[in-house]
């Protein structure tokens, strides 16, 4: 009898370890490469940020003029950090709920390099004044090309996957994972071609116009399904409990399907196009609130109860972080998308702040949970400080609360306020943004900080130099010295796969 029930145990176990060995280069160099790129975008973000209230920093270079280093920052944030993150997640997760071992990880380990290779090329580029000048596509157009080429060597491989999966069971992360795979190359690919190929044939309003769409959609139906499917799997896998309601989890998915690709131009309110595009596009964003209430409630009731597992799993405590944020970009995203108040948001700093509440306070947040539960994984090594997890962990929340609170939404409205007195003058206007551009540096310091602690702890994991051991990292350990908590025990039993039907 007891073998008969070991037996599919032991053959499950093997099969997870060996999807994990698989996975471990191209897993741990797009994570750690991603977490380089972010600090670099930090950086950047940094100089640009103190630019604004004092404009002769690092005035000595035309290499760190404001709009260059803007440009790069972002695309670093987008594409360096973003997108490689994302691509970790992706194809561990669907190799993982397909139970298939990866084939091909060296095509994807080398697509991995000549994507860095290209990145830094672009960013380069970018410095010198030779980037495109288009929002989120700031790379020059042969960039963006070899970009959208080395994607289909990443994400074919997790397609296939998916097509010869074991069991017939698809789990609600694959659905956002799978949806993600296919809506990326569209949203990349009419963003390349209208924005940049055809950007001397076009008008320019609507080139703009698919511009704003694209920044909207490349964040609503790639980085958010990434950031969903993270979190629909590692809040069920610590919490040892199914996903609270899988109803709910459907429906979520196809109403962010159906709304996501709407939203976009909004920010056109007023601008010489179909006045039916930005008002539908408003209307979209508010409804957006639908999904992202029924995933942070699926989440939040899913981790409901659940404290001890919360107080020491960094892997939940930065998913349900995310879940939070997602709330947040969603509430901000509405009540700045509303037509009476557009006219204090458009031109003011709340855009760039929201997409920085975006990729940094919910998709950020939700791949530090996923990257906190695999790397032991596909490393064999546990993690090695309990306190840089902590330090990463708080000093991201104080960071993102800087930016989201007192930029986005105090700083952004009263420089929108301002813009609208006809009669203000253009300096005092900025003079009075100056300590919330310092909120701003401020919060930016705190990230960089944070992600100093995450990059050396993941390159350290990556060089294998983490400590062996049967049991997760906690936060927090029981008085006899043995890890305490749900997760203690994960590995011990059959696979859930996180998204088990709550009926």
């Amino acid at each position: 009898m007891s073998t008969e029930v070991n037996s599919p145990f032991l053959e499950d176990t093997k099969l997870r370890a060996d999807v994990d060995r698989s996975l471990r280069h191209p897993v741990m160099f797009f994570f750690t490469s991603g977490a380089a790129w972010l600090a670099v975008s930090l950086v950047l973000g940094i100089i640009t940020s103190i630019k604004t209230h004092a404009p002769g920093f690092l005035d000595c270079t035309s290499f760190f003029n404001t709009g260059l280093t803007m440009q790069a920052h972002m695309s670093t944030l987008i594409y360096g950090w973003g997108a490689q993150a994302a691509f970790g997640v992706i194809i561990w997760l669907m190799a993982r709920l397909s139970r298939q071992e990866s084939k091909r990880s060296g095509i994807i380990l080398v697509a991995g390099h000549i994507w860095n290779a290209a990145m830094t090329y672009g960013v380069i580029k970018i410095l010198m004044g030779e980037g495109s000048g288009i929002a989120w596509l700031y790379f020059p157009t042969e960039v963006t090309a070899v970009l959208i080429g080395l994607y289909f060597f990443i994400g074919t491989w997790s397609v296939i996957a998916f097509r010869v999966r074991r069991g017939g069971h698809i789990y609600i992360s694959q659905w956002y994972i799978l949806a993600s795979l296919f809506w990326f190359p569209w949203v990349l690919l009419t963003g390349f071609l209208f924005c940049q190929i055809y950007l001397g044939e076009g008008h320019p309003m609507m080139i703009t116009a698919t511009s704003a769409w694209f920044r909207s959609a490349l964040l609503l139906l790639f980085f958010t399904p990434v950031a969903i499917a993270s979190a629909y799997y590692i809040a069920p896998k610590v919490t040892g409990r199914p996903v609270y309601s899988y109803n709910l989890a459907i429906f979520g998915f196809w109403a962010l399907a159906i709304v996501g690709p709407w939203v976009g131009m909004q920010r056109l309110m007023g601008a010489p196009i179909p006045s039916f595009m930005p008002y539908l596009s408003a209307g979209a964003a508010i409804l957006l609130l639908i999904p992202a209430i029924a995933v942070a409630i699926n989440i939040l009731r899913t981790a409901k109860g659940s404290s001890s597992a919360m107080a020491h799993s960094p892997s939940l405590r930065f998913t349900v972080a995310g879940a939070v944020g997602l709330l947040l970009m969603a509430g901000i995203g509405a009540l700045i998308s509303l037509p009476s108040v557009m006219k204090y948001t458009q031109f003011s700093t709340v855009q760039y702040g929201y997409e920085l509440t975006a990729i940094l306070g919910f998709f950020s947040m939700c791949m530090y949970g996923a990257i906190y539960f695999i790397v032991p994984r596909v490393t064999n090594r546990e993690w090695i400080s309990v306190g840089l997890i902590r330090q990463h962990f708080w000093l991201s929340i104080y960071g993102v609360l800087a930016i989201a609170l007192i930029y986005t939404i105090t700083g952004g409205f009263m420089h929108g306020d301002i813009i609208e007195r006809p009669g203000e003058v253009a300096a005092t206007a900025y003079s009075r943004l100056y300590p919330y551009a310092i909120s701003l540096t401020t919060g930016f310091i705190f990230l960089l900080i944070s992600t100093f602690f995450f990059c050396v702890h993941l390159l350290l994991m990556w060089l294998r130099l983490g400590r062996r051991s049967s049991h997760p990292t906690l936060l927090v350990r029981h008085p006899h010295g043995s890890p305490h908590g749900p997760e203690g025990d994960l590995d011990k039993l059959a696979e859930l796969d996180s998204n088990l039907s709550a009926n």
